[in-house]
C-alpha cells in the first residue's frame, strides 16, 4: 500500500487522539487541538478551493500563521509566509513573483502592499473564520510532490528566491526532525525562530504531529524568553546565536527556573563552544548545534553526542556538541572537491519558483544533490564542522581565512559579546580580514591593538583582521542573523 504523504495528517491525527489536550498559547489565548483544528477547517473553508493559488502571510509568531501551515493546504492552496523585516518594496516584488491571490497582513506590520484580496488578522480574520464555524474539509492529497509552502531565500546575493517544498518533503522533515531530536508528546515548544524564516525550522509540523504545545512568541524579547520557559513549562528551546548571547547577558536570566528544559539548539550561524558551554551552564541542560537551510526544510545535521562520548569529560562532550554535527535521520551528506557541503535527502525542495537555471545550480547530479554554498570539514567521527559560507570566506594573500574562525576567536575575548568579519580591499593581500565587534553590559572598551593581540594569540598572523571596529549593534535580518553585506558597504 502507497498511501501519500502530507503533513495535513498530522492535523487529523491531532484531532482525533488530542483534541482536548492544550496546543496552542498565543499571549493570553488559549487552543485545545480541537478548537485549533476546527480554526484550521474554517480558514480552508473561508478561503475555498484554490487549485494551488499562493496565500501569502505577513504576521509575527501568532496563532493566525500557525493555523495558515494547515488551513491554506486544506484549501488546496500554497502557503507563502513573508518575512516581516523586508522594505515594502521587496515584499511587493515576493508577491509578483509568486503572484498571490491572497494576503493576510498583521496589524503590526504596518505597510502597503498591492494583492487581489487583503484580509487584516484582527476583527476581520476572526469574523471569516466564525462565519464558517464548525465546517470540515475533507481535503485528500493525491499527489504528495505537489508544492504546498513557498519559503522565499534572504537574498544575500540578489532577488530571493523562492524554494518550493511539497507535501513529501514537510512530511518526511518532521518524522525525521522528530526522531532525531527524540520529541515527545510532551514536548513544549517556544516559538523563538520567526515561522516565516526557513519553514520555522519545521516546528509548526512536528509539535502538531505529536500533539505537543505550541507557544507563540511574536517578538524576541529576552525578558519574555526567560519568564515563558519557567510559566510554560517549555522543554525545548531554539536559538540562533544572537538571541543566544542575549539571553545570557539579561538582567533576568538568574531569576527563574529553567529545570523543564530538556535541549536547547543554536542553529542559523556557526556559535564557538564557549557560548555553547555558558548556554549549559545558565540553563542546566544538554546544548547542541544545528545546522539547515531554506532549500533542505531545513534541518540537515545535529550535534548530538553518541553513546561511546558518555564517560568522556564534559570539555570533550561540549567539543563534539559545538560541531556542526551529524546527518539527521532521512539525511545524506558529502563534501564536495572544494569541502562543499552537498545534502540527498527527501526534504529537499522541488527547486526554486520559476527559476530553473537558479534551480540547476544547486540541485545537482541529476537533481540527485543539493548543493548548500557552505564549505566544512569532516572528522573521524563524522562530525561535520562549517568553516564558512563560500561567499564569506576571506582571501588574503592567496590564504583561505574562515570568518568563522576569527569570530569565534574574538567572541572568546571576555569584553565582547558578538563579532562579524568580512573582507576589505587591500592593494597588496587583495583582502585582509575587518571585524565588528559589540561588547558585554558594563565591559570596559578595549583597545584594537588588544583585541588583535588576542587574536594573534590564537590564530595565524594572516588572519587577524586589519581593523576591528567596535559598534552599538550589528545589523540583523529577520531569523537574527547578521547582515555581511551591510557591514561589506561601510566606510
Amino acid at each position: 500500500m502507497i498511501v501519500p504523504l502530507t503533513p495535513l495528517d498530522f492535523l487529523e491525527r491531532a484531532r482525533s487522539l488530542f483534541a482536548e489536550l492544550e496546543a496552542v498559547v498565543d499571549g493570553e489565548r488559549r487552543f485545545t487541538y480541537g478548537s485549533f483544528v476546527a480554526r484550521c477547517h474554517a480558514l480552508a473553508s473561508a478561503l475555498g478551493p484554490l487549485d494551488g493559488a499562493r496565500v501569502a502571510y505577513l504576521s509575527p509568531n501568532t496563532v493566525e500563521l500557525l493555523e495558515a501551515y494547515y488551513g491554506v493546504l486544506l484549501a488546496g492552496g500554497v502557503l507563502v509566509p513573508l518575512n516581516i523585516r523586508l522594505a515594502e518594496a521587496e515584499l511587493q516584488a515576493i508577491l509578483d513573483d509568486c503572484s498571490a491571490s491572497v494576503l493576510f497582513v498583521h496589524p503590526s506590520t504596518a505597510q502597503s502592499l498591492v494583492a487581489p484580496r487583503t484580509i487584516t488578522i484582527g476583527p476581520e480574520y476572526d469574523a471569516l473564520l466564525a462565519a464558517h464555524d464548525g465546517a470540515f474539509v475533507d481535503r485528500v492529497v493525491d499527489d504528495e510532490n505537489a508544492v504546498c509552502e513557498l519559503f522565499y531565500t534572504s537574498g544575500t546575493t540578489g532577488m530571493p528566491k523562492g524554494a518550493m517544498l511539497t507535501h513529501r518533503n514537510l512530511a518526511t522533515h518532521a518524522v525525521d526532525s522528530a526522531l532525531t531530536m527524540a520529541c515527545t508528546h510532551r514536548d513544549v515548544v517556544l516559538h523563538t525562530i520567526p515561522l516565516f524564516h526557513v519553514n520555522g525550522w519545521g516546528t509548526p509540523h512536528w509539535v502538531t504531529l505529536l500533539g505537543g504545545r505550541h507557544v507563540m512568541l511574536p517578538r524576541f524579547d529576552p525578558f519574555e524568553v526567560l519568564r515563558l520557559i519557567e510559566a510554560e513549562g517549555v522543554t525545548r528551546l531554539h536559538l540562533v546565536p544572537t538571541m543566544a548571547t542575549s539571553l545570557l547577558v539579561s538582567e533576568a536570566l538568574r531569576g527563574h527556573d529553567y529545570s523543564s528544559l530538556v535541549q536547547v539548539t543554536v542553529g542559523g550561524s556557526p556559535p564557538g563552544p564557549q557560548l555553547l558551554a555558558e548556554l549549559e551552564d545558565a540553563f542546566g541542560c544538554e546544548v547542541i548545534c544545528g545546522y539547515g537551510l531554506t532549500e533542505a526544510a531545513p534541518q540537515v545535521t545535529k550535534a548530538l553526542t553518541k553513546r561511546s562520548h558518555d564517560g568522556l569529560p564534559v570539555e570533550e562532550q561540549r567539543a563534539r556538541r559545538a560541531t556542526t554535527g551529524l546527518p539527521n535521520v532521512g539525511v545524506s551528506v558529502r563534501l564536495g572537491d572544494d569541502g562543499e557541503i552537498l545534502v540527498r535527502s527527501n526534504h529537499v525542495m522541488a527547486g526554486y519558483w520559476n527559476q530553473p537555471e537558479a534551480t540547476a545550480e544547486v540541485l545537482v547530479d541529476d537533481g540527485r544533490w543539493l548543493r548548500t554554498g557552505d564549505i566544512a570539514t569532516v572528522d573521524g567521527e563524522g562530525y561535520l564542522r562549517i568553516v564558512d559560507r563560500k561567499k564569506d570566506l576571506v582571501i588574503s594573500g592567496g590564504e583561505n581565512v574562515s570568518s568563522v574562525e576569527v569570530e569565534q576567536a574574538l567572541c572568546a575575548h571576555p569584553a565582547v559579546l558578538e563579532a562579524a568579519v568580512v573582507g576589505e580591499p587591500d592593494a597588496r593581500w587583495g583582502e585582509v580580514p575587518r571585524a565588528f565587534v559589540t561588547l558585554r553590559p558594563g565591559a570596559a572598551v578595549p583597545l584594537a591593538d588588544e583585541l588583535r593581540a588576542f587574536v594573534a594569540g590564537r590564530l595565524a598572523k594572516f588572519k587577524v583582521p586589519r581593523r576591528i571596529d567596535v559598534v552599538g549593534d550589528l545589523p540583523k535580518g529577520g531569523s537574527g542573523k547578521v547582515l555581511k553585506n551591510e557591514l561589506r558597504r561601510l566606510p
